[in-house]
């Protein structure tokens, strides 16, 4: 499985919000992790249609977790992000392989599918950041 720059980009701004108390602004999470302020907002607007950002108009406004950490499942939000995780069309959809009725393959990756999405409901955002904690920017440091 490979995931899109668009659920990266996702996962980030969670973890970014898990890991500091308060709102934060999406230029905050974009220059954080040095990405598009652009991506970082259709990123943010998709996770507030899902329901796992709140965002707060206004002075004192910014954006927020939209439910507790604990709550938050790696695997809901990677399959709610990337729309479906099928390892080959055949198994989510019917019909597209002359040899799908027969195909003992299309049960394994099926199989194969479901353990994966287990796995990572296994885990919750605050199992990989501890809530309030702070995230620490990584540096480069140049060799002289």
């Amino acid at each position: 499985m490979r995931l899109a720059l668009h659920t990266d980009y996702a996962l980030r701004t969670l973890i970014y919000l898990a890991g500091r108390p308060g709102r934060a602004r999406i230029g905050d999470v974009a220059r954080f992790f040095r990405i598009s302020v652009h991506h970082v907002a259709k990123v943010v607007n998709n996770l507030a249609r899902l329901g796992y950002v709140r965002s707060v108009r206004g002075v004192r406004g910014g954006i927020e977790l939209g439910k507790p950490a604990a709550t938050i499942r790696l695997g809901d939000v990677i399959l709610a992000s990337e729309g479906n995780m099928h390892l080959l069309e055949c198994v989510g959809t019917e019909g597209v392989c002359v040899i799908q009725p027969s195909c003992k393959l299309r049960g394994i990756l099926a199989e194969a599918e479901n353990v994966q999405l287990a796995f990572l409901n296994r885990y919750t955002l605050d199992q990989i950041v501890r809530p309030g904690g702070q995230l620490t920017e990584l540096r480069v440091v140049s060799a002289k």
